[in-house]
């Protein structure tokens, strides 16, 4: 029952961007929240019609490989354009790892960038308030936001909430215990669920463009 609600959420959180998979550059945002930090997972996929744009800022000594440098600079650049703040304090972002696909893969609107972040939590009382600001890329962007259920007993999500883009996204949590940190931190088995459900989602809309590319353009196919 879980699973299958979990589904639920993800499609209606998702409808709104299935309108224009060729000409966006899609960006999903998997929360997790802990006593001591909040951390994030970012799964960014343009579409075919928007590589183009993205390809300069990205391979920026434009010899068709995206070396690690580049990879950093660019996530880095992502992370600039977010705000994520506690209880109206502002939070310093702090990357924790990020992967690229090839260009290749990008520019046949398959490629996705993965990026994952952390921020330190200061202390707060028993209710507390998130919020995540996504200004990336806003003129061809389409976001998507959710939290995952903590793997901490003692924080309970009370609500979500989010503007008609997404691009804006307030949580609202409950913590029982406001005493010393937990050790636990970081995405278990709850995330890889939800994970899952981006990768059958992203692998849905792939399908849908592929489709949509060849009913536009039957000539071109061999």
């Amino acid at each position: 029952m879980t699973l299958r609600l979990a589904i639920a959420i993800l499609v209606l959180v998702g409808m709104p961007a299935f309108a224009h998979r060729l000409d966006e550059y899609l960006q999903a945002t998997i929360i997790s929240v802990e006593k001591d930090r909040v951390q994030a997972q970012m799964t960014l996929t343009p579409g075919v019609a928007v590589v183009p744009m993205l390809i300069p800022s990205i391979d920026t000594d434009a010899n068709g490989v995206i070396s690690g440098t580049e990879q950093q600079a660019y996530a880095e650049r992502v992370l600039q354009d977010l705000s994520l703040a506690i209880d109206g304090q502002h939070l310093k972002l702090q990357l924790l790892s990020v992967q690229f696909p090839a260009l290749q893969e990008m520019q046949e609107g398959r490629g996705q960038i993965q990026l994952e972040f952390k921020a330190d939590l200061p202390l707060g009382g028993r209710k507390r308030r998130i919020t995540l600001e996504n200004r990336h890329q806003s003129g061809i962007a389409a976001y998507l936001v959710n939290v995952i259920v903590p793997r901490d007993p003692n924080i309970r999500i009370a609500a979500q909430s989010r503007n008609y883009s997404q691009s804006s996204y307030v949580l609202e949590y409950e913590q029982t215990d406001i005493g010393p940190h937990s050790a636990s931190a970081g995405f278990g088995k709850e995330s890889m669920v939800w994970l899952g459900l981006i990768a059958l989602f992203m692998s849905i809309r792939l399908v849908e463009g592929i489709v949509r590319r060849r009913t536009i353009h039957p000539n071109n196919e061999q």
